[in-house]
Parts: C-alpha cells; structure tokens; sequence
C-alpha cells in the first residue's frame, strides 16, 4: 500500500493550502488517518488525525483553528486544508494511516503504520 501526497508548494504568510493523500486501497475498512510535518532541522510532530467511521478529529494546538483535516472515503482520500499559515508552518508534510483500535488514541503517533513520502510546505 502506497500513500501519495500532493499539494504542496510555496505561499506567502497568511495564505492557504489544501495538501491531498491518496491510496489505490487499505488493508483495513476502519482506519485512523494522520498528518504529519517535519521542520528543517526538527523532529517528526504529529499535528491532526481522523477516524473514517465517524470522523473524529484531533488537533495539535499548533495548528488548531487554522487547519481542517477531512476523509473521502469513496476516494480512499485524506485532506488537510491550511489557512492562515506562517512561517514556522514550513515543514515537509506527511500522511500516515493505521488500522483503527477503540483503545488508542487518535494522537498515539507512534502507532502509524502507513506512510507517504511527503510534500514540502513552504511559508515566506
């Protein structure tokens, strides 16, 4: 199973971007969908994730009230819209997936199987 990114690009301060995560299938029908992003220089944060069967959400507070993460799941699609962004938004941005489990928190980060190869963020 392979995750692909796209949407990326530069924008000035205070603009929007809407980044997209696609995979042909998944190995389970109730998954957890999470973004990502990893600043230059800075470690891997987890910052909003979903529930595809009831669409449960949660927010870094980073990011909280500017992003919106949103599941098509005819499509087998996750979204991120992005508004308001800063400079301290640049970063590669990632998706990931894993198998949804009650017992697990949304922001369990560590428990994302699935990976994209990322899209680079970039905020002047």
């Amino acid at each position: 199973v392979q995750l692909v990114e796209s949407g990326g690009g530069s924008v000035q301060a205070g603009g929007d971007l809407r980044l997209s995560c696609t995979a042909s299938e998944y190995p389970w029908s109730a998954r957890d969908m999470a973004w990502f992003r990893q600043p230059p220089g800075q470690a891997r944060e987890g910052i909003a994730a979903i529930y595809s069967g009831d669409g449960t959400t949660y927010y870094a507070d980073s990011v909280k009230g500017r992003f919106t993460i949103s599941l098509d799941n005819a499509n087998n699609t996750v979204y991120q819209q992005m508004s308001s962004l800063k400079a301290e938004d640049t970063a590669m941005y990632y998706c990931a997936a894993r198998k949804h489990m009650s017992i697990l928190p949304l922001a369990q980060w560590v428990a994302y199987v699935l990976w994209g190869q990322g899209t680079q963020v970039t905020v002047s």
